[in-house]
């Protein structure tokens, strides 16, 4: 890998961004830290100035986010490394007691925002012949479970549209891979998701879950691999974890 190559890591002001994007300083990268919180940007910024540039960037917004990747300053224009990381899930209600807004906001973010930023900079990553684009999706995306309804639809159009994307791009050489993780500690995700801080951390409560720096090593070694050699998608789970059986109702209320 060339020293100092550049990767925008979306969702990098907490959890995985905030792990992947220290990650890849260590491995020699300039990194674009974006997210919508940007006091939380320039603190992680401050640790490597030279390295890290924070950027306020909401890709719910489609329409705001060509404008503002050519606001970059232009030692941090060419992005060869893109990680699509933001993304939410909110609530846990099943059908018909949803809030349709949670599942907006959802669609918003984990798949509009994703496909219009991966667009955008897939085009230059065409023209140099060179790039990786990393989404993170879910084994929700697989494995469905009560509540999971549009998370789960979301993270799995994340993952075929990744597969989909290869064909695509088929005869260059861009990489692209999916990261699906189970359950994982030490974010914001439960938090966000219920909206009470107890209830969250009562989901990790005595289990040795995956943490964001396991992803962070992930997308380190994954990056890392020679330009022949390309992952297609990487289903993770702690031991403590496994998918469940299928399940048969025999009456109806």
């Amino acid at each position: 890998m060339l020293s100092k190559n550049i990767a925008l890591v979306t969702g990098a002001s907490a959890g995985f961004g905030k792990a992947i994007a220290l990650q890849l300083v260590q491995d020699g990268y300039k990194v674009i830290a974006s997210a919508r919180r940007e006091d939380k940007l320039k603190n992680l910024a401050s640790l490597y100035p030279e390295d890290i540039f924070p950027l306020k960037l909401d890709v719910s917004k489609p329409l705001t986010l060509q404008e503002t990747l050519d606001s970059l300053p232009e030692n941090f224009q060419t992005i060869d490394v893109l990680i699509n990381n933001a993304g939410l899930a909110l609530g846990i209600k099943p059908v018909p007691h949803i809030d349709l807004n949670d599942w907006d906001q959802m669609i918003d973010t984990n798949i509009r925002g994703l496909i219009h930023l991966t667009q955008f900079i897939v085009k230059g990553m065409i023209e140099r012949k060179k790039g990786h684009i990393v989404s993170l999706s879910s084994i929700a995306g697989t494995y469905p479970y009560l509540g999971g309804n549009v998370y789960g639809a979301s993270k799995a159009f994340v993952t075929q549209f990744m597969l989909n994307l290869k064909v695509d791009l088929l005869k260059t050489p861009i990489k692209l891979t999916t990261i699906e993780p189970g359950l994982t500690s030490g974010t914001e995700f439960s938090e966000v998701r219920l909206k009470d801080k107890e209830q969250a951390q009562a989901v990790y409560a005595n289990v040795d879950a995956l943490t964001a720096e396991d992803i962070a090593k992930t997308v380190s070694w994954i990056l890392g691999l020679p330009d022949h050699v390309n992952i297609n998608r990487i289903e993770m789970m702690p031991v403590c974890q496994a998918p469940g059986g299928l399940t048969v109702s025999k009456t109806t209320d």
